[in-house]
């Protein structure tokens, strides 16, 4: 399940965690929203807390939605210490979703030396 943040929530949850956070903006009218759902689930396991997945419904958070200057949903942006440093909009395949996020885990989990 993935963790829902609101306008109230999101400076603590998000700005403020000691951890990278994906924020996932979304939509209860988008398909595409929920086609890409069980990859982000399957994600959330494999990074084993690593980072944070956290869904935001853009349509009952407008204040927050409009901050960050949405344009298409879903949009999926990466926070690390409170700034945005990754930003995916304009998903056109599972394939790319997957890539991005190995990516994402790639260049955020330390690794062992």
């Amino acid at each position: 399940m993935i963790l829902s943040v609101n306008e109230k929530s999101f400076p603590k949850l998000v700005l403020e965690s000691s951890r990278p956070v994906l924020v996932y903006f979304w939509a209860p009218w988008c398909g595409l929203c929920r086609l890409i759902q069980p990859t982000l689930l399957s994600w959330q396991n494999d990074c084993q807390g690593a980072i944070q997945l956290v869904a935001v419904n853009a349509d009952d958070n407008f204040k927050l939605a409009n901050s960050f200057r949405l344009r298409s949903l879903p949009t999926l942006i990466l926070f690390d210490q409170g700034v945005p440093v990754h930003r995916l909009e304009e998903i056109h395949s599972r394939e790319e979703l997957q890539q991005t996020l190995r990516l994402i885990v790639k260049n955020q989990i330390p690794r062992s030396a």
